[in-house]
Formats: structure tokens, C-alpha cells, sequence
């Protein structure tokens, strides 16, 4: 994916909307190597809490999934990091947002998995600006994600898994989930943050 690809409809969708949909965003053959990369490190993937830091606790009643943060031990998560930079780039070019880095996670849901209504950020207490999806596979069903209107509880839209589709939309303004999966579904979510740091101490990912 490139940095003109984001450009004018979709830049545009996420001016006036706050959110898009990228149907073929990255190429098939980083979606390829994304894919056995994860089922390189399947061994190590963990059961995902909810909170950062300290305040992070598991909680099988509000998310099942399983999670990897990327640590570049891999050609293909190295090339995905260098991807979002660009997208990073285009986006604070086009709307002065002051984005300073990118945290992200290969997530796996099994049969039954999901994650029930939350946000990624909360006004004035994240640093979490924009949210990304990333689908490395394409499940027959199941795993859609659910996006919500803002302050609303009806459905702005809902979104099935697909290799290579990629969503970005707003942290703090969009409540989501993840229906149960009847497949094994692999994503990649991501986001693009600001710098909290205090006294010169950058702020921790995650």
C-alpha cells in the first residue's frame, strides 16, 4: 500500500466520516508472508487482556481472542511497520494530527472468540488517535467487525473479514466489537498515537 492509495476517496471518507475501508490495501504477497509468519509464532500467541500497563487484567467474558505484538523478528512485520509509517506520514501531512509512532498486534480468533463493545481510547486519557484493522485471511463467517455511530447504540457499519482489507477509523469517537468467529480469523489491529511523554520520558506502547 502506498501513500497515494490513501489519498482523495479515502482521505476524503476519513475527513468527513472519521473512518474507511480499503479493500486491497496491502499487497497479496506482505498478506501472504503476514500469514506465515503468524503461523510461525502461533506458539506464542497469548490470551489478550483489556487496560494498559499495570491496570492490563484478562477478562474472558468481555474479549477470547489471542494476541502477538510485533517485535520485527520478521521480514513481513518489518515491511508492514515501514507500510504504517508512510500511511503515518500521509495522515499527519493531510491533517496536521501530530502522530508520532505506531503500535500493533497480529490478533487470532478461534471458533467462539470475540470482543464485546469497547473503545480503543477515551477522551483526555489516551494517546490513542486512530485505529487500525488489518485482515491477513478471508473466513467463510463470522468475526465481523461492528462499528457503532458515535454516542449512538445503532450500527454505522458492518464490516467481514477479507485478506488484505484495511479500516481505519477514530479512537475515541467509535465504539466497536468483534462478533463470535466461526473460522479461524487473523487481523492485525494497530494505532496510531500521539506523544504523551512527561519530563522527556516517552510515553510506553501498549
Amino acid at each position: 500500500m502506498t501513500a497515494q492509495l490513501i489519498s482523495n476517496t479515502y482521505l476524503n471518507a476519513i475527513e468527513h466520516t472519521g473512518y474507511a475501508i480499503v479493500e486491497n490495501a496491502i499487497d497479496e504477497q506482505l498478506i501472504n508472508d503476514l500469514i506465515a509468519d503468524c503461523y510461525r509464532i502461533n506458539p506464542h500467541f497469548h490470551v489478550a487482556g483489556i487496560g494498559r500497563l499495570n491496570d492490563q487484567q484478562i477478562d474472558k467474558t468481555v474479549r477470547k481472542d489471542k494476541t502477538f505484538w510485533f517485535d520485527s523478528s520478521s521480514q513481513a512485520q518489518i515491511t508492514y511497520l515501514a507500510t504504517m509509517e508512510a500511511i503515518k506520514t500521509q495522515l499527519n501531512r493531510e491533517f496536521f494530527l501530530g502522530l508520532f509512532d505506531y503500535e500493533c498486534h497480529y490478533a487470532k480468533y478461534q471458533q467462539g472468540d470475540f470482543y464485546k463493545k469497547h473503545y480503543d481510547a477515551f477522551k483526555g486519557r489516551s494517546n490513542r488517535i486512530f485505529t487500525t484493522v488489518c485482515y491477513l485471511n478471508s473466513p467463510a463467517s463470522g468475526g465481523e467487525l461492528v462499528i457503532y455511530k458515535p454516542k449512538s447504540k445503532d450500527i454505522e457499519v458492518v464490516i467481514k473479514p477479507k485478506a488484505g482489507t484495511l479500516v481505519m477509523f477514530e479512537s475515541e469517537r467509535f465504539m466497536h466489537e468483534v462478533l463470535p468467529a466461526d473460522d479461524v480469523r487473523y487481523s492485525i489491529a494497530g494505532w496510531f498515537r500521539k506523544n504523551a511523554s512527561i519530563s522527556g520520558i516517552i510515553d510506553p506502547p501498549r
